[in-house]
């Protein structure tokens, strides 16, 4: 075996035990809460009622260059809805709805990133919700909104995702009949979430 053939197989054999680029450019993003929102809509009677959660945590992992390697994992503290109506608040953490005192948390962890547009940094984001204490696949519509650093030197990444589920499918079955017909509440919870996430020091 010559000197050269054997340098060559050193070098293939050394190269091969570096870890791959893509996992080399990908940033993990801790959520700000203090810039970061998550809101619901669902039908009462004839109109929309808007909330959102106060209290979450989550981080996302992405690599703008590698969208298919995407990650996102999240907790929301269920105490934390907000209707802007004290009395909903308090029936939507009763066992009527989200029993918040048996299930207090709602969990998100992604599986798989699907439906990629490179050029426009979007695709699907399919995962696993866990809502009053019942696991669902779902999958969120997701957009990458740009990488940058604030005025005080911290780099800071902005997402958003979109999905519908039906809340009968994690338990939450509770409703009342109108007399002319129809429910009082709608089935279908949009989800939408605006999300800035800081990479920490």
């Amino acid at each position: 075996m010559s000197v050269r053939f054997r340098i060559w197989r050193i070098s293939v054999v050394f190269a091969s035990s570096l870890p791959l680029p893509a996992a080399a450019f990908a940033t993990t993003f801790k959520v700000d809460p203090d810039h970061t929102t998550i809101s619901f809509r669902v039908r009462h009677l004839f109109t929309q009622v808007t909330g959102r959660f106060d209290k979450f945590e989550g981080q996302i992992v992405f690599d703008p260059a590698h969208l298919d390697q995407t990650k996102a994992q999240g907790s929301i503290d269920v105490t934390s809805v907000n209707t802007n109506v004290d009395e909903r608040d308090k029936d939507l953490r009763s066992p009527r709805f989200f029993d918040a005192a048996k299930y207090p948390k709602i969990t998100f962890t992604s599986t798989r990133v699907s439906d990629i547009d490179a050029g426009k940094k979007n695709g699907k984001l399919q995962g696993s919700l866990t809502i009053h204490g019942v696991e669902k696949p779902v999958v969120l519509d997701v957009s990458f909104l740009g990488e940058g650093k604030d005025p005080w030197g911290n780099v800071r990444g902005g997402f958003s995702a979109r999905t519908t589920i039906n809340r009968k499918d994690f338990g939450l079955s509770w409703n009342e009949t109108l007399e002319t017909g129809g429910v009082l509440v709608g089935d279908d919870i949009q989800i939408e979430i605006e999300a800035e996430g800081l990479v920490e020091p």
